[in-house]
């Protein structure tokens, strides 16, 4: 098949994408974009919620399955666009639009990796595409609702902005709420218990909290504070203060740890909202590690969370696109990145053997 006719089809997809909403949630008309161009490539598919996914036309169940995913949901434009989010600009090389970069590009470029393969008689293994829902805000309904509805996964490809370098490691992630309480009181009388005083001690915890062990592939655990709320009226005190800690964690530590040191060491209420996206990464024996290496691939640990905190089995993230760009405004990706991704996507799965 040719690679360029291929490349051609991609962008025309990602243009389609960009013109449609699709936010966390939302995105049934991107579900039933996809359901089109399948129809139109005459590749069976099965649909769960919003999530569409599709396999290989010679399917055998003996052969080992390969997940191609990316995700088709994007976040609300921020109010710093200049261009319409929802028109495919093409300009100086470029296209941008909302979700061309997280993760259209790395979708439409899988999803002609995976056509590229789909008649192929011989594969040494099986191909599963998935198109998955609610990445950006890691709904119930996206990818951790469809995975029980497929075969065993023995290893996934997360399409996501990555430079086409493979990232073999990815920190988990905890936002925990912390709520220093207190007692209310007219701001005119003395107040002994005042919450909003005592924020300097809990955030001098916050910052003394010891996490010594250091990743080699994702470095130290990121702690951030990033809200503080308290208060309605300037002449009442308010009974609590709320603060939001954002809490990337690297592969020597769970999810679980992580809690107890917080517990341990910091004297307020601690609630953490989800302690199931816990940090990844694959064995430095990985035949992945291998096919990088023969290709002059370049790998990496990443700092940003994606779908592959959701699923269980050996994976790696590797997409067009730079992650710096995701969810800034006139959001784009370069044509020679989608240009290049697909060559590269099918040259990794002729070289990887599970």
């Amino acid at each position: 098949m040719n690679v360029e006719s291929l490349y051609l089809e991609s962008v025309e997809l990602l243009k389609e994408l960009i013109s449609t909403k699709s936010f966390s949630f939302h995105e049934e008309k991107t579900a039933k974009l996809l359901e089109n161009w399948l129809n139109k490539n005459s590749i069976p598919f099965k649909r769960h919620v919003n999530n569409i996914y599709c396999y290989n036309k010679y399917y055998n169940k003996e052969k080992p399955n390969i997940l191609l995913n990316s995700h088709h949901d994007t976040v609300e434009p921020n109010d710093s666009y200049t261009n319409d989010p929802y028109e495919p600009i093409v300009d100086n090389g470029k296209v941008y639009g909302l979700g061309s970069n997280d993760a259209g590009a790395s979708l439409v470029s899988l999803l002609s990796t995976f056509k590229y393969f789909y008649d192929c008689e011989n594969l040494n293994y099986n191909l599963i595409f998935l198109a998955s829902a609610e990445e950006e805000k890691s709904g119930k309904n996206g990818i951790k609702s469809v995975i029980p509805k497929l075969p065993k996964i023995d290893f996934a490809i997360i399409g996501e902005p990555t430079k086409m370098e493979i990232a073999i490691a990815e920190k988990g992630l905890i936002v925990f709420d912390l709520i220093i309480e207190g007692t209310s009181s007219h701001a005119a009388h003395p107040n002994a218990n005042n919450p909003i005083q005592k924020i300097n001690k809990i955030i001098d915890q916050i910052n003394a909290l010891d996490f010594n062990k250091v990743s080699k592939t994702l470095g130290k655990v990121k702690v951030t504070i990033t809200q503080i709320s308290a208060g309605k009226q300037h002449n009442v005190v308010p009974s609590n203060v709320k603060i939001v800690v954002d809490v990337r964690v690297n592969d020597l530590y769970s999810n679980q740890d992580v809690l107890k040191i917080f517990n341990d060491n910091v004297d307020c209420k601690i609630l953490p909202r989800n302690l199931e996206l816990n940090s990844k990464s694959i064995h430095s024996h990985h035949q992945i590690n291998y096919v990088a290496k023969k290709l002059n691939i370049n790998t990496y640990g990443s700092p940003t969370l994606s779908d592959q905190s959701k699923i269980k089995c050996d994976s790696v993230k590797i997409g067009p696109g730079d992650s710096k760009r995701s969810h800034t405004a006139n959001e784009f990706v370069f044509l020679d990145e989608i240009k290049k991704a697909i060559p590269k996507y099918i040259k990794i799965l002729e070289t990887l053997k599970i």
